[in-house]
């Protein structure tokens, strides 16, 4: 007789939940998952895809107007946010079903509700108790908004995926890719847009050339950036929001959304009461197969406030599985992950930035190249493309790679892989280049700026 209901009892149905029950399950355990919000977590539902899908409808307005430079005309085009939130929602919807689909097929039981820890061993949902072996909480995280007056009138990036209409003018605050990308969605989509971030330049971690470029770029498209500037307090004054800066200046916008970063999802699990290590951060701490202090509970991607992204909380979920129920122990590599923000024009990036770099090596040659892209030519956009590698000196080998410009994530894919394979200066001498493209530029750069 079995001593437990299930071998694994997931909290969370997002990406790496999910992927670790149905790897989990199709090794044979008993597996059983609760969600009480959606399918999918933050990426399917208010995160990477929905983000894609309004990025991909900001980006036409520039495409209309650059198609004129080559013999195109495009008379007075309309957009209607109404048609795209709901063609967005149904492809959410879709997403959904396949999620549901995918843990049926897997042989995971689905559980609607909130499922809350009683003890080492025990999940309740509503008035039910479940027993399990191994419990996983893999809840993600939530929106971060400071508490200042007036913060009752603000949205955050869950939100903005269901306004009912687009207000005229917005501002966005924050300094993180969330905040950074969805001032070019909304420019683009013929919103009014200013960004506030309270430090002295935005996406801190990133390449600082990168970040210099980006301001650059953004504020040739009409986004305003106010560097070192904060909110004191909102107000509401008719339908409009007044924003009053640390400096007492105002700002009067029709929407105020705060992108100040995201905490992990830790609240009302249970977890105090089980005496369940959290950082400063409220991140659950984990070793590194995953494990909390308690033996039998583990925690993965957000909620654990590593690397929040949701191919490491997929490999994450993986990882688990197969430590788990198939005698294996294969250790994600958390070094040279490459990531995009989709910003306008994308960031690519992977591997170290200049200054990390100088700080590792003891010599690195750097190489940069800023160019107009072949189809401004003729399109007439002033929008730059930036790229840069960074070289370790002594042993000739990459380290980092940045790019700023259109399809930046999907050249970086690439890059990172041969990265991943030890590649040097002198492999990427040796490509051949794809002519004319821009990815071009990255085989083509032959002397260091340092």
């Amino acid at each position: 007789m079995k001593k437990y209901d299930y071998d694994l009892f997931v909290i969370g149905a997002g990406s790496g939940g999910v992927r670790a029950a149905r790897i989990a399950s199709g090794f044979g355990a008993r597996v059983a998952i609760v969600e009480d919000r959606y399918l999918g977590g933050t990426c399917v539902n208010v995160g990477c895809v929905p983000k894609k899908l309004l990025f991909y409808a900001s980006h036409f307005s520039e495409d209309f107007e650059n198609a004129k430079g080559f013999g195109w005309t495009v008379d007075s085009p309309l957009f209607y946010w109404q048609s795209l939130i709901k063609n967005k929602n149904k492809e959410i919807g879709r997403l959904n079903d396949v999620y549901r689909k995918l843990l049926d097929n897997a042989g995971v039981e689905l559980i609607n509700g909130r499922g809350t820890l009683v003890d080492a061993n025990t999940v309740a949902v509503d008035s039910k108790h479940y027993s399990a072996e191994r419990i996983l909480i893999a809840t993600g995280g939530w929106p971060s908004i400071p508490d200042i007056p007036g913060k009752e009138h603000v949205i955050s990036s869950n939100e903005v995926f269901f306004l009912e209409t687009l207000p005229e003018k917005i501002i966005i605050v924050g300094g993180g890719y969330i905040a950074v990308e969805f001032a070019g969605i909304l420019n683009g989509l013929g919103v009014d847009t200013t960004l506030l971030y309270r430090g002295p330049l935005f996406l801190r971690g990133f390449d600082q050339d990168v970040r210099e470029f980006m301001a650059e770029e953004m504020r040739k498209k009409g986004i305003q950036l106010k560097f070192e500037t904060n909110i004191d307090y909102i107000e509401k004054i008719d339908k409009q929001l007044r924003a009053t800066l640390n400096d007492k200046s105002t700002l009067l916008a029709g929407q105020i959304m705060y992108a100040t970063g995201r905490k992990p999802n830790t609240e009302e699990l249970g977890i105090e009461s089980l005496g369940i290590t959290l950082d400063k951060n409220t991140a659950i701490v984990v070793n590194h197969q995953y494990q909390t202090n308690i033996p039998s509970i583990y925690a993965l991607g957000d909620v654990t406030n590593r690397v929040n992204l949701t191919p490491v909380a997929l490999a994450e979920g993986m990882s688990l599985a197969k430590f788990l129920f198939n005698n294996e122990d294969p250790l994600v590599e958390y070094e040279n992950i490459p990531t995009c923000v989709f910003s306008q024009p994308n960031i690519g990036t992977v591997g170290l930035t200049e200054e990390t770099a100088k700080e590792k090596y003891k010599q690195i040659n750097v190489y940069k190249s800023s160019f107009t892209p072949m189809k401004h030519t003729l399109s007439g956009d002033d929008e730059k493309t930036f790229m840069k590698l960074i070289v370790d000196k002594e042993t000739d080998r990459v380290v980092g790679v940045h790019m700023v410009g259109p399809e930046a994530g999907e050249i970086i894919q690439g890059i990172s892989i041969a990265m991943k394979a030890g590649a040097r200066k002198t492999d990427f001498d040796k490509t051949i280049g794809i002519h004319p493209t821009t990815a071009e530029e990255f085989v083509t750069m032959r002397d260091p700026v340092n």
